[in-house]
C-alpha cells in the first residue's frame, strides 16, 4: 500500500476515523496504542492487523488520524512508533497515579521504616511513579521517574509475574537480560522458573540482584489498569532483619487497597 504524508490526506483520515463508527473508533484507536506499546514502542501495519483482527484499511485510517494528532510516528523503515504527545500525557497521568498513592506509600514507610515505592509497567521496563523515603540516613535514592529493568528488580519481577503467561513470554522474547551484578538472573529459562514462584507465594524478592547490598520484597497491585507493584526496599543487612510474616501480609493489604482505590477512580 502507497502511503503519503500530506495535511490534507490527514485531516481527511481524522474525519472519516471520527465519523466511521464513533465511539467504536475511538476504542479502536486506543487498542491501537496499547498493541503498539505492548510491542514494545514500534509495529508494523501487518503486526497490528495480526494482532487486532482489524482490516488493514481501517487500522490504516486510524493510524492516519493518531499520527495527525502527535499520539503515533511514522518512521523512515514504514514501521509506527509511540508519538510525542504521549509524553506529556504520561507525565501528568505518573503524577495523578502518584499522588493517589503516597497515602498507602506512607503508611507502608511508617510501618516499615523502609523506603515505599510504586512502579509501573511501561514498554518492557517498569517506570517509578511514587515513593515515600525511609527516615534512616542510610537508605535507597532510587527516583521517581527512573526506568529499570523487568528481570533484576523485585518490582520488575512482580509485574511480570502478574501477566499472563503469553504476554510474559512475549515481553522475555524481546528484552536483554543484562547482567547488573553477580546475582543477576540471565537466563529466560530460570527466570521462568522464578516468576512461576512469584506467582505461587504471591511477592518477589531482589537480593542484591540490581545492585549490591540492596534488598527489596514487591507484591503486584490488583485491579491495576496498568500492571504495577508495591515495594519496600533498603539496605541488606537492615531489611534482612524485617519479619517476612509481617511484612508480605502488610505490602499485599496495602497493595489491596490501593488497588481498590485505583478501581473506584474509574
Amino acid at each position: 500500500m502507497v502511503e503519503t504524508t500530506s495535511q490534507e490526506e490527514f485531516a481527511l483520515a481524522d474525519t472519516q476515523a471520527r465519523g466511521a463508527g464513533g465511539v467504536q473508533s475511538v476504542d479502536r484507536a486506543f487498542e491501537l496504542l496499547e498493541l503498539v506499546a505492548d510491542a514494545g514502542g514500534e509495529a508494523t501495519l501487518s503486526q497490528l492487523a495480526e494482532a487486532s483482527g482489524l482490516p488493514q484499511p481501517t487500522i490504516h485510517r486510524l493510524l492516519r488520524a493518531l499520527i495527525l494528532g502527535g499520539y503515533i510516528r511514522q518512521q523512515p523503515s514504514r514501521r509506527y512508533s509511540l508519538g510525542p504527545r504521549l509524553i506529556r500525557l504520561g507525565e501528568t497521568a505518573g503524577k495523578v497515579l502518584g499522588a493517589s498513592a503516597r497515602p498507602h506509600l506512607t503508611q507502608l514507610r511508617d510501618l516499615t521504616g523502609e523506603t515505599s515505592n510504586m512502579a509501573v509497567l511501561d514498554g518492557d521496563q517498569v517506570v517509578y511513579v511514587a515513593q515515600v523515603l525511609s527516615p534512616h540516613a542510610m537508605r535507597m535514592f532510587t527516583e521517581i521517574g527512573e526506568r529499570v529493568d523487568l528481570h533484576c528488580t523485585a518490582v520488575g519481577k512482580a509485574v511480570l509475574a502478574s501477566l499472563s503467561p503469553a504476554e510474559t513470554d512475549r515481553i522475555l522474547s524481546r528484552i536483554t537480560m543484562s547482567p547488573r551484578t553477580i546475582h543477576t538472573i540471565t537466563d529466560a529459562a530460570v527466570l521462568r522458573e522464578e516468576i512461576e514462584f512469584i506467582r505461587e507465594q504471591g511477592y518477589a524478592v531482589d537480593d542484591g540482584e540490581q545492585e549490591i547490598g540492596v534488598r527489596c520484597f514487591a507484591v503486584a497491585i490488583p485491579n491495576a489498569h496498568t500492571p504495577a507493584a508495591l515495594s519496600v526496599s533498603g539496605p541488606q543487612a537492615r531489611v534482612a532483619g524485617l519479619d517476612m510474616d509481617i511484612i508480605i501480609p502488610l505490602l499485599q493489604e496495602t497493595a489491596a487497597r490501593l488497588g481498590r482505590d485505583l478501581s473506584a477512580a474509574n
